[in-house]
């Protein structure tokens, strides 16, 4: 009997590494995408994340072991739309054998200007074309996990249908009038388009650029006109414009947004979920008679 338990013991501790080895390697461009891959690919997947929690996808600066990660990956997760013009590079001179995977295609992109908006995420419908669309991906990488990443892509869909709700919900209190705000940059375009609030912003898609003092201007100018009822923070950005559009007009700040990235784990908003719910309760709270 003491035989027969040392050889089952040494069978699993055999095969256990091989099935840990199983897991797919996979990288994500930024926290909001891995938290996508995290929920489809469940345990079944290592997800590593280049640009972590409260960093800026727009600015960052490829390191070398960005390139190991990227070297050692069966999949490449970014968003496109040009969010990480720096990608493309890092992928190359890693010398990655990885198929790059677009999360947002089939999404019709908004345009400002001659630029693409690339925060797709902010809508949850669009939302949810991420989430297919690594679903697949994860399971034309690894087809006898298939049933697994459509199964757990269903339960996160479904969570996603709910969270679209407590938005709508959300909003529906928030009077017409008062459904406008500043935030920092121009993060929340598909929000806007998708539930009615009104998002302005003295820069652009990108935190590359900088406000002008004619921006600026501008911006409080529309304030006193509109009678604009709050102005936000992000979480990924210098909190001293907002400060000094908030001194200037009187208009309160009514906390802050979370835009392209996630907190940490102990933070307010660790999952893409809880990001939304945050928003959505800070914006009522703040726009709310």
């Amino acid at each position: 009997m003491i035989r027969i338990c040392l050889i089952a013991f040494a069978l699993f501790a055999a095969v256990a590494p091989a099935q840990a080895q199983e897991r797919l390697n996979v990288v994500a461009s930024f926290s909001i995408l891995g938290d996508f891959v995290r929920n489809v690919g469940g345990d079944r997947v290592n997800v590593t994340v280049l640009v972590g929690p409260d960093s800026d996808a727009h600015v960052y600066a490829p390191t070398p072991s960005d390139a190991k990660k990227v070297a050692d990956a069966k999949l490449v997760f970014v968003n496109g739309l040009g969010f990480e013009g720096w990608l493309p590079r890092l992928v190359k001179s890693a010398g990655a054998k990885a198929s790059v995977v677009t999360a947002t295609t089939g999404i019709a992109p908004l345009k400002l200007g001659s630029e693409a908006d690339p925060h797709a995420w902010q809508s949850i419908a669009n939302a949810k074309i991420y989430v297919t669309n690594i679903r697949d991906a994860l399971a034309a990488a690894a087809p006898a996990e298939a049933e697994g990443f459509k199964s757990r892509a269903a339960a996160y869909l479904a969570g996603l249908d709910a969270l679209e709700r407590e938005v709508r919900d959300g909003i529906a209190k928030i009077p017409e009038s008062r459904r406008k705000v500043i935030s920092t940059h121009n993060a929340f375009g598909y929000f806007a388009a998708a539930y009615g609030v009104q998002f302005i912003a003295p820069v652009g898609v990108s935190t590359e650029s900088e406000a002008s003092a004619r921006d600026v201007a501008r911006i409080i100018t529309q304030i006193r006109a509109a009678k604009i009822p709050a102005v936000f923070l992000e979480n990924i950005s210098d909190p001293r414009l907002m400060g000094r559009i908030s001194a200037e007009t009187g208009v309160r700040v009514g906390g802050t947004l979370y835009s392209d990235s996630l907190t940490g784990e102990k933070g307010d908003s660790p999952t893409y979920i809880a990001m939304v719910r945050h928003n959505i309760k800070a914006l009522t709270s703040a726009l709310s008679p």
